[in-house]
Formats: C-alpha cells, structure tokens, sequence
C-alpha cells in the first residue's frame, strides 16, 4: 500500500494548530462513517426483504465489521470490492479492508473487516513525517512512512496525554536507534512460467491450468554505513518460508487441418504450439516467413532443404517426431532447438541471416541463410 508522506519542519505551535485540526477533522469523519453504517443496516434488511433476492441462487451473506459495528447484506457480489460497492459503504483514499477488495468471496457468512486511516506522526529523532495510515501495525507504518528499521530498533506508542500539545489527536511513534547493524526483510520469490502441451486443444489456443503463486523468504543483511547513512547491504542468511507455485499454461496442438500455404495467424498458432514465447513471435515469424513462407512442404530446389525450417537434409528433423515431413509444430520444434543451440536466440538468428560479410566465424557471407 502505498502512502503519501510529508517531512515537517515546522515548530512546536504549528504542530499543535496542524494536528488539532486534523485530530478533529478524523473524529468527523470517523462520527459520519458509524452513522453511515447504521443508515446501511436498514438498506441491508430491504435487500435481503426483497422477493427477488430468493430467486438469485449465487446469493452469499457478507458481514462488514468497523470499529465494533456490523453491517450483514445478502449478495451475489464476487469480490469483496464489489460487495462494498453494493452495501454502499464508501472507502478514502487509504482505507485498508482485510480480506483486500480485489479478493473473490468464495463462501457463505463470509466476513470483512475495514480499517480506517488515521493521521500518524512518527519520528526517529532526526526526521518527522506525517502520513495517514490504517494500519496498527508500528513497523510497517514506519516503513510506509519511508524509514529502514534495523534490527534491535524500537518502536514507541507515546500517549495522547503526551502529545497533545505537540502533536493534537493523532498517533505518534518514535522510532529508538539501538545502532543495529543488521536488518531483516521479507522478500518475494518469482514463480516460474511452464507450458505444457495439449492435443485436445486447438493449435496455438492457450489455457492457463494453475496460477502463479509468489514465494517468500526472510532474508538478513550486515548493513554497512558511512557517515551514518547506510551504503551496502551483505546477505548473511535467508530462510524460504513459502514455495512459489508455477504457473502452467496449456498450449493446444491440435490440427483440424494442414493448410499447405498458411496464413499468419495460422503460422503464429503453429509456432506458439511448438513453444514459440509472445516475446518471440514476431521474429521468429519474420524469420519463418523468409525461409519457407511457413510451409510445411517447402522444398529448396537448389539445395534440397525441406519444410518450415528448410532443414538440410530435412531427415533430421526426424529427431523431433516421426511425422516430421507433414507436422508444421514437429518441425517449428526442431526449429527452435537448432535456433536456440546454433545461435542463442531468435534475435541473434535473425540478425545473422541479414549479416554479409564478417558474420560470427563466417568469413565471406554473401547471402541470406541462417
């Protein structure tokens, strides 16, 4: 969650006009929520009234929950944003609801709760900044507030008595510097992006079968500072707490029909059911379009290479499946094994088949070839 924050360089009596402002401007808004909520019970009981609503088999009960105020509306509402939406309860800026609104609601009596920002001033004793947060989590307020806590730091609630005064009716947290020199964190692990392949699929029709999932890990770092700001950070430890979960893609490779002079989207079905990524399409098509115009019998007559990849003798692309002299997809496979052992890439492939002259241990290149 991102949050807005400002330093303060002001003094004493401006915090206190500042906060006091702000503290009773918080109590507003906070006063006209709770009414707002009791205004939307009576909305929830002439929902769930409605004749109608029986009639709606997707219905669920969601309950909101703030600040000790419960709302219950029947709805077929799929995401906890909508479900807010439809009670309409309304949101600012930087409002949290725990389920997050993008979360699907996916079970009946199903609960959420929403947590209001409110002005926070916190300090580390050099720098104060102002923020609204929702969040009573001291650590992660500070971290949103744009300071590094390190191990061994404290964070400290100073009391209302204590900073009204200063501060009005806010929260304050001082952040106490117990010189830590190490600093844990917990970082995300990538997932990685599979394909596998399906001939009950069309060719080239994608279907995602598992999403993703981020990993987590804990991580800590010696910090190294110069002239009390931190320069470097060393790994010393890291400990994975979740396994990231791939995220499988099923590619079809089903051919209704080998057309013998293919179209492009027909060529680019072929190739994305061979493992050609979207990030290669283009140039491998380019490619493809130079050598054999994508077809699956093209026959060089000078030389006697055969299909998509004019394979030379077209025989080895036998290694890729027995049906290599009529099957586009085994043919643009064995392509993009040779492509990625001879050249690397789809770029480097095509950039050679352009190049004259000098062209990687190619003295003389006269002509176009790959």
């Amino acid at each position: 969650m991102k949050l807005r924050t400002h330093t303060i360089s002001v003094s004493k009596l401006s915090y206190v006009w500042i906060f006091a402002v702000v503290g009773l401007l918080f109590g507003f808004l906070i006063t006209a929520n709770l009414s707002r909520m009791h205004d939307s019970k009576v909305y929830a009981e002439e929902y769930t009234d409605n004749e109608d609503a029986e009639n709606i088999t997707d219905n669920r009960f969601v309950t909101f929950h703030e600040n000790g105020e419960s709302l219950t509306i029947k709805t077929d509402a799929k995401t906890v944003g909508e479900a807010i939406s439809r009670a309409k309860i309304s949101l600012a800026e930087y409002d949290i609801t725990d389920p997050a609104r993008d979360e699907k609601i996916n079970s009946d009596n199903y609960h959420i709760n929403i947590y209001r920002a409110r002005p926070v001033l916190i300090s580390d004793g050099v720098i104060k900044k102002y923020i609204m947060s929702a969040s009573y989590d001291k650590e992660q307020v500070a971290k949103d507030a744009g300071f590094t806590v390190y191990d061994g730091d404290k964070i400290l609630t100073r009391t209302k008595a204590q900073n009204l005064l200063e501060t009005g009716l806010v929260d304050v947290y001082e952040i106490k510097r117990n010189g830590g020199s190490t600093i844990t964190v917990e970082e995300n692990i990538s997932y990685d992006e599979k394909t596998v392949q399906d001939n009950n699929l069309a060719a080239g029709q994608q279907v995602v079968k598992q999403l993703g999932e981020l990993g987590k890990k804990v991580t800590t770092y010696k910090v190294q500072f110069k002239d009390g700001k931190e320069v470097t950070r060393i790994k010393i430890s890291e400990e994975v707490t979740k396994q990231p979960v791939s995220r499988i893609t099923a590619v079809g490779t089903k051919i209704s029909e080998i057309v013998p002079n293919p179209d492009k989207a027909t060529c680019q079905a072929w190739m994305r059911a061979a493992g050609i990524s979207e990030n290669d399409l283009e140039v491998a098509y380019t490619l493809i379009w130079h050598e054999s115009k994508c077809r699956y019998n093209a026959i060089n007559r000078s030389s006697g290479a055969y299909g998509i990849p004019q394979s030379l003798p077209g025989n080895k692309m036998a290694s890729e499946g027995s049906d290599w002299q009529t099957n586009p997809i085994t043919q643009i496979r064995w392509m993009i094994k040779y492509v990625k052992n001879r050249y690397g890439s789809w770029q480097e492939a095509w950039r050679f088949w352009g190049c004259r002259g000098q062209c990687r241990n190619i003295k003389n290149k006269t002509s176009n070839w790959y």
